[in-house]
């Protein structure tokens, strides 16, 4: 670590030097700048860069090697680990980065490294053209492409991490590099899965596809009937197109104004199915879930980047979450969820979502580091809970749900579902068969480790 003299010139510096502003912790401005979605995460950065574009990225980097300082990045802040912070270190942070650029006759994007969801689906909208994307419209487009990224059009369109074409990298030596299947190719190999192992992504190239209809179903049950709802979407899932996607979410009725009052906070079985295509054709392949008795029914074309709010959380809640990948969806699965539904903590807001696979993600290429794609459920319990009081029974409630579908998994993980579960589970993420693979492109890349507040790749 740096002397203090040397620490208070070297940031002296960087102030001059940077576009964006930097904060330390006696700024205005420094706690607001530290809040991220999950109200748990409560670190103290040394300094965060807000960088205005990839010169300040370089910079700041530059400056956290000068002083040996760790160095988060921030794009979303959506991490449930909290990985975007870390007490004492420096923070990257792209939020101001978010430009979108869309080539409409290429079928592509370039989408800035602070880019949220949100960003990229109202850009892309006016031309008929999406990607696979999270389902949270704040998610930062980064993180989850990097992590996989799964979301309503992957079972039509792959995973996000598919449809990548590029990235604009600054790495721990503070070098731009630019990855893609003909530049640097193994670095761009471990981008599919290997997250913020490997440097700052300052700018990301994605594929689109053409969406000229979305459209949804929404249906709420009573949780004695919530059993036959998962199995009755299971079939129409089996039976219908790759076009087809949705999820089943289990919890508490929420205050919405589509909600009577007389379920709001009661366990509710919720069905959403998303289709991309019309409403008409979407309700027959809703068959099966509309002839059950329901207590909600709502049905209608919609714009994707609407549906991407749907799932929207307000920000200074309390956040645990976790996934188990699942070999089926037999009924002992289907009674395990729906049983823990019924038990839910309330007032601690958790919440099932057991969402499907297959389509184009098991099509897809088979030579990443994506172990999961292969599952055909991705089951993906978390809490969302506003009290310190409530910390242990929203976490043990997570904790429960995959404890009881652990006899069903696959072994592998979707990492951007999981937070700081212990290195087995990064290896469960990232496949066993490719970690030495992955920690020989961290070894090229950030060979001291710089970037560890991730799910962390430890070099060779």
């Amino acid at each position: 670590m740096a002397s203090l003299s040397k620490a208070g010139a070297a940031l002296d510096a960087l102030r001059d030097d940077l576009v964006g502003a930097v904060l330390a912790p006696a700024d205005p401005g420094y706690d607001e700048a530290r809040t991220v979605l999950n109200a748990v995460t409560d670190r103290r950065p040394a300094v965060i860069a807000q960088c205005a574009d990839t010169t300040d990225v370089v910079r700041a980097v530059r400056f956290g090697r000068e002083l040996d300082l760790p160095i988060a990045v921030r794009g979303g802040g959506h991490g449930v680990a909290g990985a975007a912070l870390g007490d004492g270190a420096l923070v990257v942070d792209l939020r101001r980065m978010h430009e979108v650029s869309v080539d409409p006759a290429a079928e592509a994007v370039r989408i800035g490294g602070g880019a949220t969801m949100s960003h990229l689906d109202r850009a892309t909208e006016p031309y008929g053209l999406a990607t696979t994307g999270g389902r949270v419209s704040t998610t930062g487009v980064g993180g989850l492409v990097l992590g996989g990224g799964t979301g309503w059009l992957d079972r039509a369109f792959g995973l996000a991490a598919d449809n990548l074409l590029g990235v604009e990298l600054v790495t721990a030596d503070a070098e731009r590099v630019h990855a893609g299947a003909d530049e640097n190719p193994e670095l761009f190999w471990a981008l599919h899965g290997g997250g913020g192992n490997f440097g700052v992504a300052t700018a990301l190239t994605l594929r689109l596809h053409e969406l000229p209809e979305f459209s949804v179903v929404l249906l709420l049950y009573l949780p004695e009937s919530g059993p036959d709802a998962v199995r009755a979407f299971g079939e129409v899932i089996a039976e219908g197109p790759d076009e087809l996607g949705g999820a089943v979410l289990c919890g508490a009725g929420p205050p919405a104004e589509f909600v009577p009052e007389r379920l709001v906070g009661t366990p509710l079985c919720g069905v959403l199915l998303t289709y991309a295509g019309g409403e008409d054709h979407l309700r027959k392949l809703a068959g099966p879930l509309l002839a059950l008795p329901h207590e909600v029914e709502l049905a209608g074309d919609m714009p994707y980047a609407d549906v991407q709010c749907m799932l929207d959380v307000p920000s200074g809640l309390r956040h645990h979450w976790s996934a188990q990948c699942l070999t089926g969806l037999p009924d002992e699965v289907v009674d395990i969820l729906c049983a823990r539904a019924d038990g839910l903590p309330v007032p601690a807001g958790c919440r099932h979502l057991l969402f499907p696979q297959g389509g184009a993600i098991a099509a897809g290429p088979r030579e990443y580091p994506l172990p999961y794609r292969d599952a055909p459920w991705a089951a993906h319990p978390f809490a969302v809970w506003a009290e310190p009081a409530d910390d242990e029974r929203a976490t043990g409630w997570v904790r429960d749900v995959c404890a009881g579908l652990r006899p069903w998994s696959t072994g592998a993980v979707h990492l951007n579902f999981v937070g700081d579960e212990g290195p087995e589970r990064v290896r469960a993420g990232l496949g066993v068969g490719n970690i030495l693979r992955l920690e020989k492109v961290k070894r090229r890349y950030d060979p001291d480790n710089v970037f560890r507040f991730n799910h962390n790749i430890r070099p060779v």
